[in-house]
């Protein structure tokens, strides 16, 4: 066999800069100078179309054929065959796929394949979640509003030194309101409390910025009832607001009247 009509015939199919669009080929093995059925010491190059072989006998005849590439960098394989142990091209494992650039991107993390990365860094707020940099969550108090994982979970206005739950817990008697109220999560292991007297007055002050807040943010706003306080009269019993008008009074019968209940974060 002659090494200058295995380089003819295969020039069409191996050179990488060649495009098969372009040119319509001959697929018979024997033409392009694939006869041989092995290759000793397995030094050869498989027909693509067929089962025969043409055998190399020197590692120059490998690069000859376009095989150049070792592919031996970070996340790389080779592409197809080998000659010699050296690749005609190579590609990168599919966890390199991220170009780590855009808003929120910080650059890539570890090292490239290809220019992409398996992971990137993200810029200061954002966060690496589901393949990409994201804003990261708010939590805790941001102003009027407190937050937990990104969402609003309480308000207050200015002045106020507590958050308002988004909602209320119904209405009930003084003990489920009070164990209601100190069972409940604004974020995580974060609790709440029943409201005092004072801090119901100042709810009750300041309703309309509160309403509007709750709204804004999908909560529910205040109803015009009487509420719960976790104020003691000293007359074994606790005091009451009503969010209509504002008076204050202590329930006489605490296991007959069922007043509303709404939460409060007072340290946070």
């Amino acid at each position: 066999m002659k090494i200058k009509f295995l380089l003819l015939g295969t020039s069409l199919f191996f050179l990488p800069t060649l495009s098969l669009a372009q040119c319509v080929a001959t697929q018979d093995c024997a033409t392009l100078g694939y006869t041989e059925t092995s290759c000793n010491g397995g030094k050869g190059v498989k027909c693509p179309f067929g089962n025969k072989w043409a055998c190399l006998e020197e590692c120059s005849d490998c690069a000859k054929l376009g095989f150049t590439y070792e592919c031996k960098g970070t996340g790389e394989k080779g592409v197809g065959q080998s000659c010699n142990g050296k690749y005609q091209g190579c590609s990168c494992d599919s966890t390199y796929q991220y170009t780590c650039t855009g808003t929120g991107y910080a650059g890539g993390a570890g090292s490239a394949c290809g220019g992409k990365y398996a992971q990137c860094l993200c810029a200061s707020g954002y966060e690496w979640k589901d393949g990409s940099c994201q804003k990261e969550a708010l939590n805790g108090a941001q102003g009027d509003l407190y937050y937990c994982d990104g969402k609003v979970v309480g308000v207050k206005t200015s002045g106020m030194n507590f958050y308002v739950a988004m909602k209320d817990l119904g209405s009930m008697y003084w003990s489920n309101a009070n164990s209601s109220s100190q069972n409940y999560s604004f974020c995580g292991n974060l609790k709440g409390t029943l409201p005092s007297k004072d801090q119901l007055l100042t709810m009750y002050n300041n309703k309309s910025s509160l309403n509007s807040l709750l709204s804004a943010n999908s909560g529910i706003t205040l109803s015009n009832r009487y509420y719960w306080s976790s104020t003691y009269d000293g007359l074994y019993n606790y005091y009451g607001v009503d969010m209509s008008n504002g008076p204050v009074g202590s329930s006489w019968s605490l296991n007959d009247n069922y007043y509303y209940v709404r939460p409060v974060l007072a340290s946070y």
